[in-house]
């Protein structure tokens, strides 16, 4: 493989990420669906003889199984290739740096940190053992922590295939320093093997250390039976708590482990928790008043007045558009952001108005609404470890009646187009805020939740036809063929070059999705989705686009609350899941149209005032069949 690769398969070859004494790992692009991939070859020649079909079985044995598992916290696998001179597993590219690099540079993680680490790790081993994988070679060089703050698990027993200290048939399958005993010994390796592994590299994060070092010799001898020094011994910080759950994690035998990763991470959190003094929350039955919640949140710093809104001022909401009901209790309000004085601010804005939680820990946060209903959840984006777009993504799926609001300094596209898609955020917020303005949206937002409470729907299947279809605005026809092709049979589709045929198209056919190109007449069409939106929240928007604005996309999230956002060229198979989500939104609004609420927008009235809303209001009218 020393000769220069330019493609590999249908995959052009971009570089070189490294290389290893029988292969190398290429950057390489997925032509088809315009994305980045890391290709992971083996030589064939440079493999010993006597083990190459071993070895090469096995690679495509891992390629195979790995290549099922479908997880947030693992590097996935997309496909595997073998010619007569290499085999090659193409995989996802992680932009990040291993938590081994993190801790050669020294760099320091809190407990909290650490417990995200750790847990989250633990909850992609869990369920790649629940698929029946193991890894076998668990430590801190294969947990990828992302350029955005996500942990992904790497290199599943492959990526040492090629490494001289492991994997010839018949010899040690592992790391020395973060094996178990029954890997030395041979005995028949399980998943608490990996457990045990995961329990060093906890060990190493806490203490700065790893439990045994020294040759591979003494490395063995001590950890088939030697015990590692207590952790709270190297780090005062740490509670006995700490030391009976690593204990157990790295005990000798596999019978006296955990037996799951679940249970490990249990244990391990509450352990943390000792650490940092934190009472552990206790569940409730039902609603619990404010004083049960708040004792049992202590975890989550909670402040909170008693009270109902019919004491507020009407003053604080500002100008609200949303009627704001007098009579409803008091909304839970939960915050999370990694920055204490950002917690401090918002605590501070809004503790005479709701019951205010507040959390710098994502996975605390989601534990937490698991057990409470949190009518309003605010995220910061730019976390370490979890990204707030993956909080509210994960919010959604345990409280979806609950309002989702995106807080960030930055704007960083994918990440704006993330929240939409995978959130549903009901605003996105820069900082800094203005005060006024949040607390106008929160009052919203609060408002909505508080009527959508107790508001339940039964999941929508699509019918064999519907009457309602979808519109498509383009310049370009293709994007209308492909809809046409992959929705034709359930629903009409029709087709509109500009905004003035959008417009009549509208008025004469019952359109449940709208998919528009932003780039087609963008500054009018911009404005009928935000028009569309105020005066029809039924009709659901998708927005195609090459464009790169941020800006733009916040303004098409906040002001015409777009459905979803995708990048030209867009993916057949992700445009047909998009469209059937949104038709099945459509039927969802028309069995429980109290559901709108949390997507109807105003606009404000000098928009409405100017020339390009009032003829494209005018010539709405009253749209067919709403």
């Amino acid at each position: 493989m020393s000769d220069p690769v330019k493609q590999i398969g249908k995959y052009h070859i971009q570089g070189e990420l490294g290389s290893g004494g029988m292969g190398v790992v290429y950057k390489g692009w997925d032509p088809t669906i315009n994305r980045a991939v890391a290709i992971k070859g083996v030589n064939k020649n440079l493999l010993p003889e006597g083990d190459r079909e071993s070895v090469l079985s096995r690679f495509r044995q891992e390629a195979q199984a790995v290549g099922r598992l479908v997880h947030p916290r693992i590097v996935q696998i997309y496909d595997y290739i073998e010619d007569e001179h290499a085999a090659y597993i193409i995989m996802e590219l992680v932009n990040g740096k291993t938590l081994a690099h993190h801790l050669a540079s020294k760099e320091n993680f809190g407990l909290q940190e650490i417990a995200q680490i750790v847990t989250q790790t633990l909850d992609g081993i869990g369920y790649a053992h629940s698929q029946g994988v193991i890894h076998r070679d668990m430590k801190s060089a294969n947990i990828m922590i992302n350029s955005d703050g996500r942990i992904k698990i790497n290199d599943f027993g492959i990526a040492h295939i090629d490494s001289s200290e492991l994997t010839r048939a018949g010899e040690l399958v592992g790391t020395p320093s973060y094996m178990s005993p029954e890997q030395f010994t041979g005995i028949k390796i399980n998943g608490t093997s990996d457990l045990y592994s995961i329990g060093v590299i906890a060990y190493e994060l806490l203490t700065g250390k790893k439990p045994f070092s020294g040759s591979v010799a003494a490395i063995m001898q001590q950890v088939v039976n030697v015990m590692p020094e207590k952790p709270s011994a190297l780090n005062p910080n740490l509670s006995p708590e700490v030391d009976e759950v690593l204990a157990k994690a790295m005990a000798k035998k596999q019978s006296d482990r955990y037996q799951t990763a679940s249970e490990f991470a249990e244990a391990f959190k509450k352990a943390i928790r000792a650490s940092l003094n934190i009472d552990e929350p206790q569940p409730d039955v039902g609603f619990p008043d404010a004083a049960k919640l708040f004792d049992a949140a202590r975890g989550l710093k909670s402040t909170a007045v008693g009270g109902s809104n019919a004491s507020l001022p009407e003053e604080l909401y500002g100008d609200s558009p949303i009627s704001l009901n007098p009579g409803l209790k008091k909304a839970n309000l939960l915050i999370v952001d990694d920055e204490e004085r950002i917690l401090t601010a918002l605590k501070s804005l809004f503790r005479q108005r709701y019951h205010v939680f507040t959390t710098t820990d994502g996975n605390k946060a989601l534990d937490f609404i698991t057990r409470y209903p949190m009518h309003v959840i605010i995220s910061d984006q730019r976390m370490p470890i979890m990204l707030g777009v993956e909080l509210l993504r994960r919010s959604r799926e345990i409280s979806p009646n609950s309002v989702r609001i995106l807080l960030t300094g930055y704007s960083d596209l994918a990440s704006i187009v993330g929240s939409i898609n995978d959130g549903e955020v009901y605003r996105f917020i820069n900082k800094p805020w203005d005060n006024q303005s949040l607390q106008t949206i929160v009052g919203e937002a609060a408002t909505i939740a508080l009527e959508l409470a107790n508001t339940k729907s039964a999941p929508v299947d699509l019918p064999q036809r519907m009457k309602a279809g979808v519109l498509v605005i383009d310049k370009d026809e293709e994007v209308f063929r492909v809809v046409r092709e992959i929705v034709g049979r359930l629903c009409p589709v029709v087709y509109a070059e500009g905004i003035d045929a959008a417009l009549t198209m509208l008025k004469k056919h019952e359109i449940a999705v709208v998919i528009a190109d932003i780039e087609s007449g963008q500054d009018q069409l911009t404005s009928m989705l935000k028009l569309l939106k105020q005066e029809y929240p039924q009709i659901l928007s998708i927005v195609a686009t090459k464009a790169k604005d941020a800006e733009l996309v916040i303004e098409l999230i906040n002001q015409a609350q777009v459905f979803r956002i995708l990048h030209k060229p867009i993916n057949v198979g992700t445009l047909k899941g998009q469209v059937h989500a949104a038709l099945q939104r459509y039927l969802t609004y028309e069995q429980a149209p109290e559901l709108m609420r949390a997507h109807k927008v105003e606009t404000e009235e000098t928009f409405r005032a100017s020339s390009t809303a009032i003829n494209i209001l005018r010539k709405l009218g009253w749209l067919h069949g709403h």
